[in-house]
C-alpha cells in the first residue's frame, strides 16, 4: 500500500472550492473539519488533563520528595513540643504521626472532663433519689419552687385554719363562771365551725395570694433602692408596718370578715374603724421584732410561712390575754335585728 501524498491546508481549500464550483447544488462537508475537532477537543480538554495528572503526580510522586516533607513537619512540631511542653508530658512526633506512648495533655483533658461529667451524672441521680425518698421539707421545697402560689395558698389556708382553731379553743382555758353556790364551773363550750371556713377561705383566696405579692415586691423596692446590709429588714419592716401594707392588711382582714358574716357597706366601714388603731398598735408592739428578724434572716419565698406560723402564737397570746366578752340577750337582739 503507498501512502497519498499529504496535502497542505491551502491545496485542500483550493480543490474543494473547485468542486464547489462544479458541483453547486451538492454540499460536501470540507476535508479541514476534522482537523478543527481535533485541534479545539485538545484545548478544550487540555484543563481536565492537567487536572487529572496534578492528582496522580500529588498521589504516586516520588518517595524522596515525600520524606523531605515529612521530615521538615516533624522538625517543625518536635520545635513547637519542646516549646509549649515540659519533658514529662512532652508528645514525640515521627513521619507517622504522634507517639502515643507519651503522656499527650489533650488526651489527659478529654480523660478528665469524661470523669467530671460521669460524676456530675452520678451526684444528679443521688440528689433525685434524695428527691424521691426524701422528707416532707424536701417535697414542700420542689412544689414552692414549682407551683409558689398555689402552695403558699393551701398552707396559708391550713394555717389560718389553725389560727382560728387556736383562738376559739384557748380562751375556753381561761374563762370560768361561778354558780349560784358559789363553786367555780366550765363554760358550755360549742365551737364556731363557720367562723373557721371563714378563715380558711380568706387564707386561701385572699390573704396568701396577695402577700405573695407583697413580699416579691418589697424584695423588688430593695433591690432597686440598692440596700443592703441591716439597711434591708430596716427598709422592709418601714415599709409593711408604716406605709403601706399592715392599714390594708388588717383593714381587708376585717371587711372580708364582716361581709362574709353578712354585713352591710356602713356595718363593715363602722367595724373598721373601731377597730384598726387598736389592731395597729398591738401589731407594731408584736411584729415589728419578727419582721425584723423574718426580713434578716428568712429567704423571701418562706416569709409569708414564718408569718403565717407566728400568727398563730400571737393569736394564742391575744385569745389568753384579751378573751372575748360574752354578751347580754339584749345585745344579741339588737346585732340581729340590725
Amino acid at each position: 500500500i503507498i501512502n497519498p501524498p499529504k496535502r497542505s491546508i491551502t491545496d485542500e481549500n483550493q480543490s474543494n472550492s473547485s468542486s464547489f464550483a462544479q458541483h453547486p447544488k451538492k454540499v460536501h462537508l470540507p476535508i479541514n473539519t476534522m482537523a478543527f475537532f481535533q485541534r479545539y477537543s485538545k484545548i478544550a480538554f487540555a484543563p481536565i488533563g492537567a487536572v487529572s495528572s496534578s492528582i496522580f503526580v500529588s498521589r504516586y510522586s516520588c518517595g524522596t520528595t515525600n520524606q523531605k516533607v515529612n521530615q521538615l513537619a516533624t522538625q517543625r512540631l518536635n520545635a513547637f513540643a519542646n516549646t509549649h511542653f515540659s519533658a514529662s508530658t512532652k508528645p514525640t512526633f515521627n513521619g507517622r504521626g504522634v507517639n502515643c506512648s507519651s503522656t499527650f495533655p489533650l488526651i489527659q483533658n478529654q480523660t478528665r472532663f469524661k470523669s467530671s461529667i460521669s460524676k456530675d451524672a452520678s451526684e444528679v441521680a443521688s440528689q433525685n433519689t434524695a428527691k424521691k425518698s426524701g422528707g416532707f421539707l424536701e417535697w414542700y421545697e420542689r412544689h414552692l419552687n414549682a407551683r409558689p402560689v398555689t402552695t403558699k395558698a393551701i398552707t396559708g389556708s391550713i394555717l389560718w385554719g389553725v389560727g382560728d382553731f387556736v383562738a376559739q379553743v384557748v380562751p375556753t382555758f381561761f374563762q370560768d363562771e361561778s354558780g349560784s353556790d358559789g363553786a367555780v364551773q366550765k363554760k358550755e363550750f360549742k365551737y364556731d365551725f363557720p367562723r373557721t371556713g371563714r378563715a380558711v377561705f380568706f387564707g386561701f383566696a385572699i390573704h396568701a395570694p396577695l402577700s405573695h405579692l407583697h413580699f416579691n415586691f418589697l424584695e423588688w423596692m430593695t433591690v432597686k433602692g440598692g440596700f443592703t446590709g441591716l439597711h434591708i429588714p430596716v427598709f422592709k419592716t418601714f415599709m409593711e408596718q408604716f406605709v403601706y401594707w399592715s392599714w390594708f392588711s388588717n383593714s381587708l382582714y376585717h371587711g372580708a370578715m364582716g361581709a362574709m358574716q353578712g354585713m352591710n357597706m356602713t356595718q363593715i366601714y363602722d367595724r373598721i374603724a373601731d377597730v384598726l388603731w387598736d389592731t395597729q398598735v398591738a401589731q407594731w408592739t408584736f411584729w415589728i421584732p419578727v419582721q425584723l428578724l423574718n426580713f434578716q434572716f428568712v429567704p423571701v419565698r418562706h416569709q409569708l410561712n414564718v408569718v403565717l406560723l407566728t400568727s398563730i402564737a400571737w393569736t394564742a397570746l391575744l385569745s389568753a390575754w384579751y378573751p372575748p366578752e360574752e354578751k347580754s340577750d339584749e345585745e344579741d337582739k339588737k346585732v340581729d335585728k340590725a
